[in-house]
């Protein structure tokens, strides 16, 4: 065990001890001795921090430290009442404070414990309880700032968790400060009625016990009442000044020392004035020697700021050369390399939208973004690279446009004040608004203002504002574009991220058996088709019993695809136990098979053209059959041929659904509802 895991308990302890244990005389004269040094100590560290968090411990130490004070003057008033003495550094401070006079010894000590109590505690209490509360009130505020920085790619995640951290931190603190700062305020109250019993019970014991006349025993108890008292209450001054230090010390850069002279004398001009004023007053009827002094004082002062101003001056110059050097470093032909950096995802708009990414105005972007990005990792597996947020004067005031990669993908537009009113099938009635189209899903939707909002909405409108609309267009273009947006990198984090649970199954499957880019490839085919790869020990289970056999992405896809049957099935047969879909007749699915060419670069489809003409027309009449119905098309087919009949119902639609049989969960009925056939 570490030596501090075994002294701070056991002097905690004895602190405890010594409210019983009688503590010898030489080992208290130490310890009150000791009580000042730690005062102190802890004054100076709050001086020199920097931030309150700095010194997380204190209010610990300030417990500790009052039951310290709290139980040396026990062992005090004990040799007090019993021997008429308590240590020569009692009497030594009794006797310096007095100078040969109780009454006026026992004022001075009672001016420190009003001082103490009333004007250092009682505002350190109030700034403690002021701090917890606005540290607290502004928490939420705080957590939405680093979310935003996150988002807009100011700060990586590392950085913001340690912002997150430090919140906390600073919460906890705060509120331990609240409470601590009560101990102080006891303290101060604890020595008032210790003082008050040494005098009384002191005064009573001298004359009754000890014989002592009525100004011996005042002379005497009260020197020692006042020596112990002072013992007590200059630590727990010194205590209570650092206390009220820490709690109305704002973050900086420098200690306090270094703030306080930069903050008070950085004006020449103040400090002239300052000077002329104090001659001034020296010429009248006031004592001449101390404002004169002070007067000189304060001009040699100002005369030393004006100097260092001159040479700050000089070393702005020069940084400003540096500044304009610089300028012509980045003119260089060479230096436009950081430049040809492409953002993995952006999203710009004109300036009428920027209330809504802006905290200050109530914009809420910010956050939806975060909620994007948890949504795209609990239902695809991903991680969603930094979402960029630009504005952009080329567009129109309340339009926005989505790029990958730097290519513009998806375009929308908002009307602000209005709210987006879209039919779900059921609503009756009409509503008034402007016509338009939904951006995500292409539906037919209506802008209304607020007056016809709950209208809408009686009659079962589906009714949503701007930032919704925005951040749902957002969230279906990245789904759509979630096998672009995964590239080995991060494919390489996937794979870190897994081997931390499951290192066994890492080292198995890569390098060994697949590289990265070969697993990104069957990652990307999951993600192209819209299935989560969010079960990565399945995948890479997968990918170990079949990536010694084939290293074809296409072949590896199809067995994790029926490895992953369950969640396949999950997607498309939520709460049902029928899956109805249209299925492709054997004679079909024959044709496709012997129409499949190998090649070095891998297996494609190479159907007669007119085969390929009555396959899509037959397979558009089924379709539109299954639309009519108001089903969502999918196709059923033979395990050997999904993957190529996939690849040519892309050039139909990219929504239309194409499983094999043995993707199915086997507890699931199927229900065909049509057939292609030629």
């Amino acid at each position: 065990m570490k030596s501090s895991d075994v002294m701070v308990p056991l002097g905690v302890i004895g602190i405890v001890l010594m409210i019983i244990i009688p503590v010898p005389m030489i080992f208290l004269d130490m310890l009150l001795s000791f009580n000042i040094s730690v005062a102190m100590l802890i004054l100076l560290i709050s001086m020199y921090n920097k931030e309150a968090l700095e010194f997380s411990i204190f209010p610990s130490v300030l417990l500790i430290t009052t039951m310290f004070r709290l139980a040396l003057n026990i062992s005090t008033t004990r040799y007090i009442l019993t021997s008429g003495y308590a240590g020569d550094v009692i009497e030594a401070f009794g006797s310096f404070v007095m100078q040969g006079n109780p009454f006026v010894g026992f004022i001075v000590f009672a001016i420190i414990v009003v001082i103490q109590f009333m004007v250092i505690t009682k505002g350190a209490e109030r700034v403690s309880e002021v701090g917890a509360r606005f540290t607290l009130d502004a928490m939420p505020g705080k957590q939405m700032a680093i979310d935003a920085d996150l988002n807009s790619g100011l700060i990586d995640e590392m950085q913001a968790r340690e912002r997150r951290k430090k919140i906390q931190l600073e919460a906890d603190f705060y509120g331990a400060m609240d409470g601590a700062s009560k101990f102080v305020k006891g303290d101060a109250i604890a020595s008032i009625i210790i003082a008050f019993i040494n005098l009384s019970a002191g005064f009573v014991m001298g004359m009754i016990v000890q014989k002592l006349s009525f100004v011996e025993a005042m002379s005497k108890y009260t020197l020692l009442t006042v020596g112990d008292g002072l013992l007590s209450q200059i630590p727990a001054l010194l205590i209570s000044t650092a206390t009220g230090i820490v709690v109305t010390r704002a973050a900086s850069d420098s200690n306090l020392g270094e703030d306080v002279m930069n903050q008070m004398i950085r004006n020449p001009k103040v400090m002239f004035t300052l000077s002329g004023v104090l001659f001034s007053m020296s010429l009248t009827k006031l004592p001449f020697f101390p404002y004169f002094i002070l007067s000189i004082m304060f001009l040699m002062i100002g005369m030393g700021i004006r100097k260092q101003e001159g040479t700050l001056s000089l070393e702005e110059d020069s940084q400003k050369e540096d500044a304009e050097s610089e300028v012509e470093e980045i003119r260089k032909p060479e230096n436009v390399i950081p430049l040809l950096q492409v953002d993995p995802i952006e999203l710009e708009f004109g300036y009428g939208i920027i209330p809504l990414a802006d905290k200050a105005q109530g914009g809420d972007l910010f956050d939806r973004l975060v909620m994007i990005r948890r949504q795209c990792a609990l239902e695809q597996g991903i991680v969603v690279p930094m979402i960029r947020l630009r504005d952009n004067i080329q567009l129109e005031a309340n339009e926005y446009i989505v790029k990958i990669k730097g290519v513009e993908v998806a375009r929308g537009e908002i009307l602000f004040d209005h709210y987006l009113a879209m039919n779900p099938g059921g609503a009756e009635g009409e509503i008034k608004g402007i016509d338009t189209v939904e951006p995500a899903f292409g539906l037919k939707a209506k802008w209304i203002d607020d007056r016809e909002r709950e209208r809408a909405e009686i009659l079962g409108y589906t009714v949503v504002d701007p930032p919704s609309i925005i951040s749902t267009h957002l969230t279906e273009v990245i789904k759509r574009h979630s096998h672009e947006l995964l590239g080995r990198q991060e494919t390489k984090v996937l794979i870190e991220t897994l081997k931390e649970n499951y290192p066994a199954l890492v080292d198995e499957l890569t390098p060994h058996i697949l590289t990265i880019g070969e697993i990104q490839k069957v990652l990307a085919n999951l993600l192209r088709e819209g299935v989560s790869i969010r079960d990565l020990v399945t995948i890479f289970e997968t990918l170990a019993d079949y990536g010694g056999m084939t290293k074809d992405s296409d072949m590896l896809t199809e067995y994790v695809r029926q490895a992953l049957h369950r969640a396949i099935t999950q997607q498309f047969v939520s709460g049902q136990s029928t899956l109805r879909a249209v299925t492709i007749s054997q004679k079909l699915e024959k044709i496709i098979m012997d129409s499949l060419q190998n090649t070095e670069t891998g297996t494609y489809l190479a159907l007669d053209p007119a085969v390929s003409n009555e396959f899509v027309s037959k397979l558009s009449q089924e379709i539109e059959k299954v639309l009519s119905i108001g089903e969502n098309p999918v196709i059923l087919t033979a395990p050997i041929v999904r993957f190529y009949v996939k690849r040519f119902v892309e050039q139909i639609s990219s929504d239309i659904s194409v499983l094999s049989y043995n993707e199915i969960d086997p507890k699931v009925k199927i229900q065909s509802i049509g057939m292609v056939n030629i």
